[in-house]
């Protein structure tokens, strides 16, 4: 709609100036009919070119130079306009230097176009209005250059906003990131290590180590690398690659060794996603398997990834506690899931089932994903 709008504006004024100059052309026609019908095309064309002003403001420049020295030859005394509205548009286009020289050729030109006019010789009136049309070419020319230099400051005002707030950004993730660094590294390594001492100490007994506390030193593990990961992704390390659809399986298999009884079905064939795409599927259905294990109690979880055309839909069903009058509450976690999904331009669904249990159902689209 704006180029539409732009290019009628253009086009309105073109019409405008060419009217203008037609009559005004026609007060001064000369008797000759022959040079009247010339004289009244190269106006029309010299105001219906400014269309292109935006273009090709040189072009333009140039033909509306050729179309002023051929009209005022044929006797036509009509001013300028359309030159003058051509010089604002190439200054401001930043062709300072054609302008410069088109400008000169057109007022080095006017005193042999009034020796070769139909008037005959008007050396001193051509000599004015040189030096009027040049005070009229120097004053659009300067209008096109503040304009100009108006409109690099804005740009620039606003690059450098977006710098700043881009530093800014960076600065406030590394903060973020060493603030992660000293309040979680050190517990999540406790956590690991007492849980590997725990293990190694019931095998040296000759003991079958607890299937709870070999989970707690594998999630430890597992969130030691989740956190390596995230802190590198916030430091912008590339190294790192996050977790995606290619961990699927690893994830649900953690799910099964952490009490979950989940199992994973994918229907369609497994392709390279976008990397936001994969990424949130991956963490859609570790929060999900997440809730089962804290809220469903003892619950079987069925996870279905299904590579559609155009989507991907990931659906996560247990048969825990919840039931259709169970209203969900609004965690952290859901609308964590809700964001990302919404942020793909997918849908999320989340709720009781009719027969008992809770569903996840994430939709998300696959071209044109960020």
């Amino acid at each position: 709609m704006g180029k539409i709008a732009a290019g009628v504006r253009h086009w309105g004024l073109a019409v405008c100036v060419a009217a203008m100059l037609l009559v005004a052309g026609a007060s001064v026609a000369p008797e000759r009919t022959d040079l009247r019908l010339l004289g009244y095309v190269l106006l029309a064309v010299d105001g219906l070119v400014l269309a292109l002003r935006r273009r090709a403001p040189v072009g333009v420049l140039v033909v509306t130079a050729g179309c002023v020295l051929g009209y005022q030859a044929l006797g036509f005394e009509v001013p300028p306009v359309a030159l003058l509205f051509a010089v604002y548009a190439a200054t401001r286009s930043g062709h300072r230097r054609p302008m410069l020289v088109v400008a000169a050729i057109v007022l080095a030109a006017q005193p042999f176009v009034a020796l070769v006019s139909p008037g005959g010789p008007r050396a001193g009136e051509a000599f004015a209005q040189g030096v009027l049309g040049l005070g009229w070419v120097l004053a659009c020319a300067a209008a096109g250059e503040a304009l100009r230099q108006a409109e690099h400051r804005a740009k620039e005002a606003e690059r450098t906003r977006e710098e700043i707030a881009g530093r800014r950004a960076s600065e406030e993730r590394l903060r973020i990131a060493r603030e992660l660094h000293d309040s979680l590294t050190h517990q999540i390594s406790v956590i690991k290590v007492q849980a590997g001492v725990a293990v190694h100490l019931a095998r040296k007994r000759g003991e079958e180590a607890p299937p709870a506390l070999a989970a707690v030193e594998e999630a430890a593990r597992e969130a030691t690398r989740e956190l390596r990961a995230t802190l590198g992704a916030l430091r912008g390390d590339e190294q790192h690659s996050p977790h995606g659809l290619e961990q699927i399986d690893e994830l649900v298999r953690r799910a099964r060794s952490t009490g979950v009884a989940a199992t994973l079905t994918v229907d369609g064939h497994r392709r390279q996603l976008p990397s936001a795409v994969s990424r949130a599927a991956y963490r859609i259905t570790q929060e999900a398997l997440t809730n089962v294990a804290r809220h469903a109690g003892p619950a079987t979880a069925s996870v279905s990834i299904s590579y559609g055309p155009d989507t991907l839909t990931v659906r996560i069903d247990d048969d825990g506690r919840a039931t259709p009058r169970t209203d969900p509450v609004p965690g952290v976690g859901l609308l964590g899931m809700r964001e990302r999904v919404t942020a793909l331009g997918g849908r999320l669904q989340a709720g009781p089932r009719r027969d008992g249990g809770f569903t996840v159902q994430a939709t998300v689209p696959v071209d044109g994903a960020p």
